[in-house]
């Protein structure tokens, strides 16, 4: 099974067994989707969401047969994950990114080390001796081909730190 992070249980929320998320998943509808199969901890134990809303800054869930808090208090500060094949997403996600060669003008800049989530969008940190912040937008993005683990990107002066 690849299971897929989706975010940090933070904390139970009153006496019903709702648990508080901390989620920067980009595809949140997908993995909280009623009857979704989501696995918790190191162990991934497995849960089914029986509800799920927003609040605040939390996406706020319960599982099937976990009514109360003494059920899912034992899953406070545990990271969350979905199984990749149990989700529909267009697009890429960050896991599918990372450690991708980045290409400008058929020089390898360097590889996608992390993205960085701003309120804006995601930017790419790309490292290879130095550090480049490129924005993951499509006016930068020019091909992703993760066969090849390749990042193509359009070059714009000053995008680069270049000496």
């Amino acid at each position: 099974m690849d299971y897929i992070y989706v975010g940090d249980i933070v904390n139970t929320h009153g006496l019903k067994g709702e648990i508080r998320i901390t989620s920067e998943f980009k595809f949140k509808d997908t993995a909280f989707e009623l009857g979704r199969k989501c696995y918790i901890g190191k162990n991934k134990y497995e849960e089914v969401i029986d509800s799920y809303r927003k609040h605040k800054n939390y996406d706020m869930v319960t599982f099937k047969d976990k009514k109360h808090i003494d059920d899912v208090i034992i899953y406070k500060n545990e990271p969350m994950y979905v199984n990749r094949a149990d989700i529909t997403y267009e697009g890429y996600l960050d896991e599918d990114l990372i450690g991708l060669e980045v290409i400008c003008d058929g020089e390898q800049i360097g590889h996608v080390d992390s993205i960085l989530q701003t309120n804006a969008h995601e930017i790419l940190v790309v490292k290879n001796g130095g550090k480049h912040l490129i924005p993951y937008v499509e006016e930068f993005i020019k091909k992703v081909d993760l066969e090849n683990k390749i990042l193509e990107i359009n070059y714009m002066k000053g995008l680069l730190n270049e000496d």
